[in-house]
């Protein structure tokens, strides 16, 4: 593989354990909540595992754009204008339901309650994304209807895979690589990740 191609490595080793913690199996339906570059390659891991229908949830119609380039089969824009409620009621009528699993990517309270909440009963919400240190969820009714609450630590013996499927070329994480610069040009490189620009930025230390 490149040596672009290998950067995606350890964000594809995330995915993994992710969609693993998730017990993402063939034919069942997925909502990851974040179309960042964590919420893509978990797209990419869970249609691998054999997801059948796999939602994805962003503020950033661009974002949302390059997960339905990357094989989104719905990507649904989030109304920061919108109650909690709203927005978890607009996302359920455009997915038709709940979802055999969730994997909230974003680590902001309001996804984090989204997930959960569309989670069906006796379905998996996996907590990758990292927020504050504290939270108000809705753990009642999650609980009432027996949805799993997993947490992930990063991976467990997932670099072996994650490389496999990178280097195999099973999966193209080529369109995650929207930036590249010189290594005099990082100051640059680090303004266009602070305006919010592309996925991932690389600083290429030869010319």
């Amino acid at each position: 593989m490149s040596d672009e191609e290998g950067s995606l490595v350890e964000p594809m080793a995330v995915a993994v354990h992710s969609c693993r913690r998730a017990l993402i199996t063939i034919g069942d339906s997925v909502l990851i909540c974040g179309s960042g570059p964590i919420g893509l390659v978990n797209l990419l891991v869970a249609k691998q595992f054999g997801a059948k229908k796999i939602y994805i949830t962003d503020i950033n119609a661009a974002r949302l754009k390059v997960a339905e380039e990357m094989g989104a089969d719905k990507a649904i824009l989030i109304d920061t204008k919108l109650s909690d409620e709203q927005n978890i009621e607009k996302v359920k009528k455009a997915i038709g339901g709940r979802v055999n699993a969730a994997i909230e990517c974003t680590g902001v309270q309001s996804s984090i309650k989204l997930a959960m909440l569309l989670t069906q009963s006796g379905g998996r919400a996996v907590l990758v994304g990292l927020g504050p240190a504290e939270v108000t969820i809705p753990i009642s009714e999650t609980a009432l209807r027996e949805v799993d609450i997993r947490g992930i630590f990063r991976y467990t013996n997932c670099f072996p895979l994650a490389a496999k499927l990178i280097g195999s070329g099973e999966l193209n994480v080529k369109p995650l690589i929207t930036h590249h610069f010189k290594l005099k040009e990082v100051t640059k490189a680090f303004e266009a990740f602070d305006r919010g620009e592309g996925m991932k930025i690389m600083v290429h230390l030869h010319d």
